[in-house]
């Protein structure tokens, strides 16, 4: 049996339907306790990022062969506890990366012209013209180095920016930074240095409130700060003092330290802009990701090795 506790589905998973049986659940993972009962008989256990995949989940799934996850954060699964019981964790990871991409420089864009403030204004019947800001020629800072943030340096080319990137596990002799006219910096010298500073971090021990107000502060003033990757990255306390008093000029975040938020303080600044965790979320990016998850449960059935099994993440940026 394949069981689904998110809103994942598609052409490939309903054909899995014709083999095995499928329980499609979108709002399962609501209640761990009711996944555990659940799990009796499943083989394949589908999840996007908010079904909690710990080791007291996977231990109750005795005949559990796959988790797959329709995303590449993963910092909802225990993928120790999966390797240790025997289960294989398949996640697509970078598939979606154009998507976070096209997302991040489109807030970018958004906050620099000031497109969502603007656009309100003028619907009330205003006509209220003033200056933005260019990208062209400032310098862009990414943290961390996977997946999404080399697909954002690959489309920031056309614009002519300086790029700098900081993450400890990228090689400095990495052939890609030099492919995307990228320089490997210190996290201090990034924050000094960037006008725009694009988040591509999972939640790891290493990263929660990575950007907190010593961060902040070492920042140049005026800074834009975009969050594509895990909220629990930003101190939100310190980051709305910052955009009250310029420090920040503005926000674009895509991702929250809860999810769904409860509505606060960010949700009133006019230099700020939220979307619901959708930036890696394009009708493209899930076709693909759900063709690939289908396949890779297909093959953890029948005992066949998987294309996209990952192992134990340890690294900074885990594939981001």
């Amino acid at each position: 049996m394949i069981l689904i506790t998110e809103d994942v589905w598609g052409d490939e998973l309903a054909a899995l339907g014709d083999r095995y049986p499928v329980s499609y659940r979108p709002d399962l993972w609501q209640d761990p306790s009711k996944i555990r009962q659940a799990l009796t008989g499943v083989q394949a256990l589908v999840v996007r990022n908010r079904t909690k995949v710990d080791a007291t989940l996977i231990e109750a799934g005795k005949d559990l062969k796959i988790i797959a996850r329709a995303g590449v954060g993963l910092d909802n699964i225990d993928i120790s506890s999966a390797n240790s019981n025997g289960v294989a964790v398949s996640a697509a990871l970078g598939v979606n990366a154009v998507s976070v991409a096209e997302h991040t420089v489109g807030l970018a864009l958004a906050l620099a012209r000031e497109v969502i403030p603007l656009d309100s204004d003028t619907k009330l019947g205003h006509w209220n013209r003033r200056a933005g800001v260019e990208l062209t020629g400032k310098t862009w800072g990414l943290l961390g180095f996977g997946a999404t943030a080399k697909s954002t340096a690959h489309l920031l080319r056309g614009f002519g920016v300086n790029i700098l990137a900081y993450d400890p596990y990228a090689q400095p002799m990495d052939a890609e930074l030099k492919d995307l006219n990228t320089a490997l910096v210190t996290a201090e010298s990034l924050f000094s240095n960037a006008d725009v500073i694009s988040i591509h971090l999972p939640n790891t021990a290493n990263t929660v409130k990575f950007i907190d107000d010593r961060a902040i502060a070492a920042m140049k003033d005026g800074v834009f700060l975009i969050n594509v990757g895990r909220g629990e990255v930003i101190d939100e306390t310190a980051l709305i003092a910052a955009l009250k008093t310029g420090k920040v000029a503005a926000a674009g975040l895509d991702v929250r330290e809860s999810e769904p938020p409860i509505l606060g303080e960010l949700e009133t600044l006019p230099n700020v802009i939220l979307t619901p965790h959708i930036a890696g979320i394009t009708n493209e990016s899930q076709s693909r990701i759900i063709k690939y998850l289908a396949a890779d449960i297909d093959r953890a059935i029948n005992g066949e090795r998987l294309n996209y099994a990952v192992g134990n993440v340890k690294s900074f940026v885990a594939q981001l």
